[in-house]
């Protein structure tokens, strides 16, 4: 018999409905075979609910694909993080569906917006066990008390699937509650390898190394993450051998396998972030070449990665010539092998190959372009940092930093703030480091003005963080507003750290408040804070104003003594200034024959200045000299020793001066002071 229903194929419509579609044959045709008539009233639904013939379900397939291009619109926006556009957009449409509601919910969690998710999941007219899940995801992600919030959803699920135990699992392990996690665990009717996997990782997490190399031994199956995962938490814990045991032991286990290339990559990795440099090139060196071809396909070979990971480790230990080396060696590039190799140089200072290689590289990116605008602002090239920053394509926030952070470091002020101005007329929104470089810049030529305003940008658009806090601080303090620095110092209480000490100290001895600064001090040593050596070249400044020759002295020995700090060259110049200017002359000048390096400029500066408010000539003379010699262009030891003799009445030694001025083509450089108008500089 002609087996009836081989003839027809059954179709199901997108509302869920079934009809029999016949089956075109060339032979055995019946078309009013009684039977076939039978069989087709019997399976064939009412006229009315079939797909191509109810015109009720038409609006159905119509909204079905409506929904399509708005909904991947919607998703487009969140990965890119325009989350504003996507909402609008979600708002407008008059029909959603689960993945419309899910696709936005999506895009608050990512944001840790949780409220704005909540509210959202609670509106949705109905839910499956994706959008449970993303609010669980988003509530363990936050960590602390969301944590419990999570965990409720999780126990009034309607229904769970695995990705619901593992996120809940991953939740507690991250959050250091193992025993919860583990709870969890012993509790699911079938584990997966992702749920052995967030089990090991966690145990890693949380430095049991025993448990989780326990939990790795009873897997019942690995995938290719559960090594790599292992590897990765035996390094974190600072078990780079027992990492490399492992892999070798797997190695042989599974001897070709392409699963293992992503362990080696991040135990080579671990090496080199250890400065295990020889160690991480024995095992890249493991690893077998790419041939090429099919038959390598999916085998233990090296990739991209590996070598991207070689020659990080041989950047890192500033081996940069072993690493273009390697660069040259390999077949491709990728963005990463370009900007490893150009940071590399940039770190060396070596500007020259940076710029071959970034002239080579075929299409470099954001990261390429900031990290030259930064190599060049480093070494002091303003001009060609700024022409690079004009060219670029497409600045971020990192590619005005740079610039900004260069300007300030080179000295030059006003491009800083002109920089600055521009970035906030293109709507860029500074961030800390902004804010930072910006503070420094007010430092550097005393704006209060604009520092006032720096600090209420502060206010409104981050929340001041420890070296915020001091560059206010710092700011303040050089500005004069001895106050204001006082009271941002007394508030920000326990987030003291040394610098923020130094930075009141400083600012104190700098305007001549000599108690203040040294009873500071002494409360920074009651709360046994280290200090360092720049607390130490305030606190001699302080005594040098305060004429405090006795407790200049003692700060300087107990630098040694007390805190173990050798003293530099700012200190021996800070004590030739404090014996100086109380007129201990010979003394001074003792204390620079015995220094253990070079005097420089500060302390034959120290000392010339003394011998002018004490009239010695001849002392004067020597430490003008010395000046002379190091700063041969410099007018001011020729005018302050001219000077000098004109008072004393040696008017051939003044002579003397102004003729050598002359011969050496030195001029008298002009005064000059900053003018605060409250709008610029």
């Amino acid at each position: 018999m002609v087996n009836l229903a081989s003839r027809w194929r059954t179709i199901r419509c997108l509302n869920g409905n079934i009809v029999m579609r016949r089956q075109r044959h060339c032979h055995h045709h019946h078309p009013h075979h009684p039977l076939r008539r039978s069989i087709l009233k019997k399976l064939s639904p009412p006229l009315h609910h079939q797909c191509f013939g109810s015109t009720s379900q038409r609006p159905q397939y119509s909204e079905a694909v409506n929904l399509f291009t708005p909904n991947k619109r919607i998703s487009y926006l969140v990965r890119n993080g325009q989350i504003g556009e996507a909402r609008a957009l979600f708002d407008e449409m008059p029909h959603r569906n689960i993945v419309t509601w899910n696709s936005m919910i999506t895009g608050y969690v990512r944001r840790r917006e949780m409220a704005k998710a909540r509210k959202l999941f609670d509106e949705m007219p109905d839910r499956d066990v994706v959008s449970w899940n993303l609010m669980i995801l988003g509530y363990v992600s936050c960590g602390g008390r969301w944590l419990e919030e999570g965990r409720r959803m999780f126990d009034e699920m309607p229904e769970r699937d695995s990705v619901s135990w593992n996120t809940m699992i991953s939740g507690y392990a991250r959050n250091g509650r193992m025993d919860e996690a583990l709870r969890l665990f012993d509790g699911m009717q079938e584990q997966n390898v992702v749920s052995w996997n967030a089990m090991v990782t966690g145990f890693l997490q949380n430095g049991d190394v025993e448990r989780a190399v326990e939990f790795f031994m009873r897997m019942p199956k690995k995938d290719s993450a559960s090594l790599s995962a292992l590897v990765s938490g035996l390094i974190q814990n600072g078990e780079l051998d027992e990492a490399k045991n492992f892999l070798l032991k797997s190695r042989r286990k599974d001897d070709d396998s392409g699963d293992m290339i992503n362990a080696y990559n991040i135990l080579v990795a671990g090496y080199g972030q250890n400065g295990r440099v020889d160690e991480a090139r024995d095992l890249f060196d493991q690893i077998p070449l790419y041939n090429g071809g099919e038959k390598d396909s999916g085998k233990f070979r090296r990739n991209l990665v590996s070598w991207n990971s070689m020659i990080m480790c041989y950047v890192k230990a500033g081996d940069v010539f072993s690493a273009r080396v390697l660069f040259d060696q390999m077949k491709e590039h990728d963005t990463i092998s370009w900007n490893t190799m150009i940071s590399g140089y940039v770190h060396m200072s070596d500007m020259d190959q940076a710029w071959i290689l970034f002239q080579e590289m075929p299409n470099p990116d954001t990261l390429t372009w900031n990290s030259m605008i930064s190599g060049f602002a480093q070494n002091d090239n303003l001009e060609l940092a700024r022409t690079l920053f004009e060219r670029m394509p497409q600045k971020n926030l990192v590619s005005w930093n740079s610039m900004i952070a260069g300007y300030e470091n080179n000295g030059d002020y006003k491009g800083a703030t002109e920089l600055y101005r521009q970035m906030l007329l293109q709507g860029e929104k500074p961030d800390r480091h902004t804010l930072s470089s910006v503070l420094s810049v007010c430092s550097g030529f005393a704006a209060l003005h604009l520092g006032m305003q720096i600090h209420q940008q502060v206010t409104k658009t981050v929340i001041p963080d420890i070296p915020i806090n001091n560059s206010l601080i710092t700011m303040y303090s050089r500005c004069g507003a001895i106050t204001e620095a006082r009271t941002i110092f007394d508030e920000v209480k326990l987030q003291k750290e040394v610098i923020s000490w130094n930075a009141m100290i400083g600012g104190y001895a700098f305007h001549g408040f000599a108690a203040e600064a040294l009873e500071l001090f002494e409360l920074m040593k009651r709360l046994k804070v280290q200090p360092t050596y720049i607390t130490f070249i305030s606190v001699l400044n302080a005594c040098a104003h305060a004429g405090l020759v006795k407790e200049g002295r003692i700060h300087f020995k107990s630098m040694a003594c007390e805190f173990g700090i050798e003293p530099r060259i700012e200190h021996f110049a800070s004590l030739v200034d404090i014996v100086g200017r109380h007129g201990q002359l010979e003394e001074a000048m003792d204390l620079i024959n015995s220094m253990p390096f070079q005097p420089d400029k500060a302390v034959w500066g120290a000392l010339l200045g003394a011998c002018r408010v004490h009239n010695n000539v001849e002392l004067a003379r020597v430490a003008a000299e010395a000046l002379m010699k190091l700063e041969p262009e410099s007018s001011a030891p020729y005018v302050l020793l001219h000077n000098m003799y004109a008072d004393a009445g040696q008017w051939d030694n003044a002579t003397e001066m102004r003729m050598m001025m002359e011969r050496n083509n030195i001029r008298k450089q002009p005064g000059y002071s900053w003018v605060d108008s409250s709008r610029s500089i």
